[in-house]
């Protein structure tokens, strides 16, 4: 995703959660994983090597998938059913997770 398209759509202001330090600790993470896994590929190592460590890459972007799935629902969903807009904000969660869906392999 380019960074036009990312900031294409302005974005809510979102609440704190509890998972904010969790979720950007995550992230960090992950791009320091992403690039040691650069770093093998770089270096020549093996092949099978370097796709188990993508695969690592791809459950921990997952795992923070959730948590931000997760305090979405609990804070953006819960306020939106609070406040009669249940509707929307839940058709625009199935689209966001369709989206992820889709873009993890999935075919629906």
């Amino acid at each position: 995703m380019t960074a036009a398209a990312m900031t294409a759509r302005p974005s809510p202001s979102r609440p704190g959660t509890g998972h904010d330090r969790e979720i950007a600790s995550r992230l960090r993470k992950v791009g320091g994983q992403l690039g040691g896994v650069r770093a093998m590929y770089e270096d020549g190592r093996y092949c099978l090597d370097v796709l188990d460590q993508l695969a690592a890459v791809s459950a921990a972007t997952d795992a923070v998938a959730v948590l931000i799935l997760q305090d979405h629902i609990r804070a953006c969903v819960r306020d939106a059913i609070d406040s009669g807009d249940a509707d929307e904000k839940v058709d625009e969660l199935v689209a966001a997770v369709r989206r992820y869906v889709r873009g993890r392999g999935g075919r629906r």
